[in-house]
């Protein structure tokens, strides 16, 4: 299955990209105009780097700026009940690093979203964002509407790494050229810039 990339980041420049992205990050990073998914990305980041192998409250607060959450069940599940069985499955996938890199699809994610998504109140799109919050350039979102313009909504990330590794990582390398051009922070991955491109662009057709 082939990606489908939106027109700005088939187009000749990188400016309708970059443009995106200033609407949705603020023209100044995290600016009083931003989306509130833009939190996301800078949520707790101490707790974030020293809480990699395990889901804390932080990450249920980082998913809201994405517009979802769990209910209070869910949320035992992920931090006490399960919370153990989910930090061996983060451990097993290893630390985090570009999906471009990855020859084969990582079944360690899968075995991991797999058990996300046996909690109730969990699908397939929270338990992204709970693993993207985990694995930022390892993960790519699951979300309405960039897997319909992606064309990816029955497989979404291993199309994804395919599509970033073709032609020697020309898509990966150009994302983070878009979001250096930006003016965003090393902490906003490829597959961030991907997911915010193509859902801005997306949700306006």
């Amino acid at each position: 299955m082939s990606v489908t990339l939106p027109p700005p980041l088939t187009a000749a420049t990188d400016d309708d990209a970059v443009a995106l992205l200033h609407q949705y990050y603020g023209s100044t990073y995290l600016d009083s105009g931003c989306y509130t998914g833009a939190y996301f990305d800078s949520w707790a980041p101490q707790n974030r780097v020293a809480d990699a192998d395990r889901f804390t409250a932080d990450d249920l607060v980082a998913i809201t700026f994405l517009s979802v959450d769990v209910d209070a069940r869910a949320a035992r599940e992920l931090l006490v009940t399960r919370a153990a069985r989910l930090t061996e499955l983060l451990e097993a996938v290893g630390p985090d690093r570009d999906l471009v890199d990855e020859t084969h699809e990582v079944a360690s994610l899968r075995r991991l979203e797999t058990e996300l998504r046996s909690i109730n109140d969990v699908g397939a799109t929270k338990a992204t964002k709970l693993m993207a919050r985990k694995r930022p350039r390892l993960v790519p979102i699951y979300d309405s509407v960039v897997t319909r313009v992606l064309n990816t909504v029955k497989v979404h990330r291993d199309p994804v790494r395919e599509a970033l590794r073709a032609d020697g990582g020309a898509l990966h390398t150009r994302l983070l050229t878009i979001r250096d051009a930006a003016g965003l922070p090393d902490e906003i991955s490829a597959l961030r810039v991907l997911d915010v491109v193509t859902w801005m662009w997306g949700k306006s057709m």
